[in-house]
C-alpha cells in the first residue's frame, strides 16, 4: 500500500470517527466525567496491563527458541515496551510489530525471516485467542446484555481467522498463494513474502508450541479485558466484567486497523457504540475509552524512557549477538 493511500485512509477513518463522536457526546460533560476519575481503578488497570508483558515475552521467546533463535526474557520484555512506544506514533499495533521485527533481525543477523515469522504468528494466534475469548463472552452475555449487533462482526472475524489459518498451515493452500505471486512481483516483495511464509508454515510441525502460545495469549487477553473494565469503573460505569468479555476482544481486533494513528477516535467511537447498546451514556463511554487510551500511553512510557536512556548513552538498540546455535 502506498504511503499516500495510507495517509488518505487514515484521514478518512479518523475523520468519520471524529464526526461520530462530535454527534454523540457533550465534550464539556465528558471532560467533567474524566476529571472525576477514580485513581485507584485507573492504577489497577495500568498494573494489569504491565504485568501481562512478561508472559507475552515468554511466549515470544518460545516461538523463537523453537526455530533455534535464543534470546533472554529481559531483552524481549524491553522490545515489547519499545514497540508500545513506537505504536504511539506509528499506525496502531502493526507499527509496533514492525519495530520488534526490525530490532530482532538486527540483533540476530541472518534470522530476519524467523523474526518476522515469530511476530506475525504471534499476531495470528492472538486473533484466534481473541475470537475464542469473544465466543465465551457472548455465551456469558446471553440473557444478561443485548450484544446481538456484534454477533455479525464476530462471525466475519471467525471466517477470516479460519481462512488465514488454512492459508498459513495447509499445504493445499500453496497453489492458491501462487496466484498472488505476480502481484507481489510488481512491488518486488514476492521473494520476501515467500521466505516469511515458509518460516511461518514450518511451525505446523510444532503443534505443542502453538497450543501453549494460544493458551498464554488467551490468559493475557482475559486479563487485559479486566483492565478495560477497570477503566470503565474508574469513570463511574457500573457494569460487571461480563459484557466487557464481548467488548474487549472486539476492541483488540478493531485496534488492528492499520489506517489510524494509535487508534485515535476509532477506539473512543467503539466504546461509545458498544456501551451505548448497554445503556451507558455517550459521555461516560467516551471517557472510558479515552481513559483506556491513557493507560496505553502510560504502558508505553517505559519504552520511551529506554530509548531516551540508550540514546544518551550512545548504545545501539539492538546490538548483534553471537550467532545462534
Amino acid at each position: 500500500m502506498s504511503r499516500t493511500l495510507r495517509v488518505v485512509l487514515t484521514l478518512v477513518v479518523t475523520g468519520l470517527c471524529t464526526a461520530y463522536l462530535v454527534w454523540k457526546i457533550d465534550l464539556g460533560r465528558a471532560l467533567r466525567v474524566l476529571a472525576d476519575t477514580n485513581p485507584l481503578y485507573f492504577l489497577a488497570a495500568l498494573v494489569l496491563m504491565v504485568v501481562t508483558v512478561l508472559p507475552m515475552a515468554w511466549r515470544w521467546q518460545l516461538l523463537l527458541k523453537t526455530k533455534g533463535v535464543h534470546e533472554e526474557i529481559p531483552w524481549l520484555t524491553r522490545a515489547y515496551f519499545v514497540s508500545y512506544a513506537a505504536g504511539q506514533v506509528l499506525p496502531t499495533s502493526v507499527g509496533g510489530d514492525a519495530v520488534r521485527i526490525f530490532e530482532t533481525a538486527r540483533r540476530h543477523p541472518g534470522q530476519g525471516d524467523t523474526a518476522a515469522a515469530s511476530v506475525l504468528l504471534e499476531r495470528a494466534i492472538g486473533g484466534a485467542a481473541t475470537l475464542l475469548l469473544a465466543a465465551i463472552g457472548l455465551l456469558l452475555a446471553v440473557g444478561h446484555h443485548d450484544v446481538g449487533p456484534y454477533l455479525w462482526i464476530e462471525a466475519i472475524f471467525v471466517v477470516g481467522t479460519v481462512i488465514l489459518g488454512f492459508l498459513l498451515f495447509s499445504p493445499r493452500a500453496r497453489p492458491l498463494l501462487r496466484l498472488g505471486k505476480p502481484v507481489l512481483a510488481l512491488v518486488k516483495a514476492d521473494r520476501l513474502v515467500a521466505r516469511v511464509y515458509s518460516a511461518i508454515h514450518s511451525y505446523r510441525l510444532h503443534v505443542g508450541v502453538l497450543l501453549t502460545v494460544l493458551a498464554v495469549t488467551f490468559g493475557v487477553q482475559a486479563t487485559r479485558v479486566l483492565a478495560i473494565w477497570l477503566s470503565g469503573k474508574a469513570v463511574g460505569i457500573d457494569l460487571s466484567p461480563r459484557p466487557y468479555y464481548v467488548m474487549g476482544p472486539l476492541l483488540f481486533l478493531v485496534m488492528l486497523v492499520p489506517f489510524t494513528l494509535n487508534g485515535i477516535a476509532v477506539r473512543e467511537s467503539f466504546f461509545v457504540s458498544f456501551l451505548g447498546n448497554l445503556g451507558v451514556d455517550a459521555d461516560s463511554a467516551f471517557a472510558a475509552g479515552f481513559l483506556f487510551f491513557v493507560v496505553t500511553v502510560f504502558l508505553a512510557a517505559p519504552g520511551a524512557l529506554i530509548l531516551a536512556w540508550e540514546g544518551m548513552r550512545g548504545t545501539g538498540r539492538a546490538l548483534p549477538r553471537e550467532a545462534d546455535g
